[in-house]
């Protein structure tokens, strides 16, 4: 088979036809921020950073996704979450924005296009879509419900308030999830062709409570992503084996499996019915492995991910991961074909 490009190989194999490699989709964020020498509050807050960066680490290690996450922070931003930005680390928020139950009633719904940063991830998307639209696809990302509603409560808080005050938490995710579509749609109208929803509290949670709090927003988010016409990815960190059918229930067409779940119950979950993604360990096998363990680990995962196997580490890429080792994993995606 000729060499397709990252969209058409990303298309094909969504759909389960042949392709000349397994697709690769990393997700990469402080390691492509200080790729290209620049801190991270940069990244974070220029969306010509994060776009500058992405670009970069797609063409050094044969990426088959361009993508714009970076925090978990836009949405909370942008609701008044007041967000720190040391100059090269992480952003930290100390205060929940939601410190008593009542603030929910001051609570004002940001707009997408006018939220400072959420219409910077904007700005992202239509950057990568002229530099590269159609050739490689695109990905926006938003925040799943109930992590949105952790951002803007605090974790401690929310997981009292699931048993104390479900009724309250009923209600402020159904004002959080009218901001997430509207942020998916937006991103789909600025040039997005997957949108990611980060869901990492699902995992910490029973099977009961997932498909209460956070499974009928997922599907919610995707449904809206379906109908403007893009492809939904859920991306939940952690060991999520226990939700492995109901996630597949989310409407997802892709879905990320981190390192803790076994690959091959994974593929025979989700079967047909969604794109398994994942799911070595990115930092025992990617920043600490040689590159000889990391060729074994993507044959391995490519043997047992199913038809519609994408590539990509349990979560995302580590900072300072040898490049040779991701070069090592492209090398071994191009020689071992479709799998």
């Amino acid at each position: 088979m000729l060499r397709l490009t990252s969209y058409e190989r990303f298309k094909r194999r969504l759909g389960g036809e042949p392709v000349d490699r397994t697709p690769n989709f990393d997700i990469m964020m402080t390691f492509a921020a200080h790729y290209i020498g620049q801190p991270l509050s940069c990244y974070y807050q220029d969306h010509r950073v994060l776009a500058e960066a992405n670009l970069a680490v797609q063409k050094a290690f044969d990426l088959d996704i361009l993508q714009v996450i970076s925090d978990p922070y836009r949405e909370a931003a942008d609701f008044g979450l007041e967000v720190h930005f040391p100059h090269d680390d992480l952003p930290v928020a100390r205060e929940p924005l939601l410190a008593d139950p009542q603030d929910l009633q001051r609570l004002k719904s940001p707009d997408p296009g006018t939220g400072g940063r959420m219409s910077d991830r904007l700005e992202a998307i239509r950057c990568l879509r002229q530099r590269l639209g159609g050739q490689v696809p695109i990905m926006g990302w938003v925040e799943g419900a109930l992590a949105e509603a952790a951002d803007l409560r605090g974790m401690l808080n929310l997981m009292k308030d699931l048993t104390l005050r479900p009724e309250w938490v009923a209600d402020l995710l159904e004002q959080v999830v009218r901001v997430e579509i509207a942020f998916a749609q937006a991103q789909i109208e600025a040039g997005a062709d997957i949108i990611g929803l980060g869901d990492a509290v699902a995992s910490q949670i029973s099977p009961k409570m997932y498909r209460k709090y956070a499974l009928p927003y997922e599907k919610r988010i995707f449904d809206a992503v379906h109908r403007a016409g893009a492809i939904a990815r859920l991306h939940i960190c952690g060991n999520t084996t226990h939700i492995l059918g109901d996630m597949v229930d989310s409407g997802a067409d892709m879905i990320d499996i981190d390192w803790m779940v076994d690959i091959k119950q994974a593929a025979d979950v989700f079967d047909d019915q969604a794109a398994l993604c994942g799911n070595f360990d990115p930092v025992g096998v990617m920043l600490q492995g040689t590159p000889g363990q990391l060729s074994n680990a993507v044959l391995a995962c490519q043997e047992d991910g199913g038809r519609k196997y994408f590539r990509a580490a349990g979560c995302e890429i580590p900072d300072r991961t040898p490049e040779q080792n991701l070069r090592a994993q492209a090398d071994a995606l191009l020689k071992s074909g479709s799998g």
